[in-house]
């Protein structure tokens, strides 16, 4: 049975993060939306208890990725691990998946980088809602966007 908020054939993010020491993190961000023209603003839903979570909290810039479909596989580490107990970075280090941008780590191939500036956050059940500003973008690769719907007929994720 379908249900409303699998009906939309979504784009797929991943938000990179840093924690206190500068170490990345990143994850799946399945509740992104742009909410306003001028300035260019963003709400994304970060799941609670996460790395990403944890490190929103403490700092105020992250990088949101649109991935491409060349990324889908991706998808089993970035948003079905943790990044308290595996460490992403050097899974993605090791596949030569990464590159830096904006003094950021971000995947390599990626449809576009967004640079954010965290300018709000509200509790809101098992997600909390966060407000960000778009300090910088690039969109570097083709317009083939990693979308739900692709993983679904790819047989990694069900909707």
């Amino acid at each position: 049975m379908k249900r409303p908020w699998n009906i939309i054939d979504e784009a797929l993010y991943s938000l990179a993060t840093t924690d206190q020491s500068g170490k990345c993190n990143m994850n799946i961000c399945t509740y992104v939306t742009p909410v306003s023209m001028q300035p260019k603003l963003y709400a994304i839903g970060i799941y609670f208890n996460t790395k990403t979570h944890e490190n929103i909290l403490k700092s105020d810039t992250a990088v949101l990725q649109i991935l491409h479909r060349s990324q889908a596989k991706l998808v089993n580490v970035l948003g079905k691990k943790s990044g308290q107990t595996y460490d992403k970075m050097t899974y993605l280090g090791r596949k030569k998946l990464l590159i830096t941008w904006n003094n950021f780590n971000v995947l390599k191939d990626a449809v576009s980088y967004i640079l954010l500036e965290k300018i709000s956050h509200l509790k809101t059940g098992d997600h909390d809602l966060h407000i960000f500003k778009v300090t910088k973008s690039s969109v570097p690769a083709n317009d083939q966007v990693l979308t739900t719907r692709y993983l679904s007929e790819q047989n990694i994720i069900s909707i």
